[in-house]
């Protein structure tokens, strides 16, 4: 059944940029997770291993410092996990499968502001082979512009990421306001000048952003 779209939300001349995973993405589901672990073939018992390993390495990945082969080889090491070209292939269409849900809530905040007139822009943290999904998929054209931390070879929370999107959007970066799920993602954006919320659920990002507006 429709559901009613929310009442549009006005921010100009300010530019709403939204992080990508968990925000507008929903986190991988139990089944995603179990069935990455799996095909991993890492047992149950040294599960939390594959998440540390998973995360640890995640970092050069987004930078596009490493390939997605070199990825995986980095966390298969760590696991003592022997991986061949074939699993590498496998685990990451798995992978990248499991961010692929989208929350509606977030969805119709975007859709609000876009009827606001607000300009939107995308910053993730994302491999450069998540560019595609992330400028072609349906809600691509609610932004303006799509920044990717694997393209750019720069990453939040750094500094020069946020400064090179207040650049392209050309802002002053009192007019950038940032949203992401990580508290030290909102910090930096804060420290280049920016204003920004850190995302628990689109309940909470409406009632601030129509606080900004008010």
């Amino acid at each position: 059944m429709p559901t009613t779209a929310l009442e549009p939300i006005s921010l100009a001349p300010r530019v709403v940029v939204f992080d990508y995973g968990e925000v507008i993405s929903r986190a991988p589901s139990a089944d995603d997770r179990a069935a990455l672990v799996a095909r991993a073939g890492v047992g149950a018992d040294a599960e939390p291993a594959f998440w540390t390993a998973y995360w640890s390495h995640r970092g050069a990945l987004d930078q596009g410092t490493v390939s997605i082969a070199e990825y995986w080889a980095g966390v298969a090491a760590e696991l003592g996990a022997d991986l061949d070209a074939v699993d590498v292939h496998e685990l990451w269409a798995l992978d990248h499968r499991s961010w692929l849900s989208v929350d509606a809530g977030t969805l119709r905040v975007l859709h609000a502001l876009r009827d606001g007139g607000t300009r939107l822009a995308l910053l993730s943290n994302a491999g450069a082979d998540f560019s595609g999904w992330l400028r072609s998929g349906s809600f691509a054209p609610l932004f303006e512009r799509v920044f990717v931390s694997g393209e750019l070879g720069l990453v939040k929370p750094g500094a020069e990421i946020y400064e090179h999107v207040i650049s392209e959007l050309g802002i002053d970066p009192s007019r950038f306001v940032f949203v992401d799920n990580k508290a030290e993602n909102v910090a930096g954006s804060l420290a280049v000048g920016g204003d920004a919320h850190v995302f628990t659920d689109a309940a909470s990002l409406e009632s601030w952003l129509r606080g900004l507006a008010a």
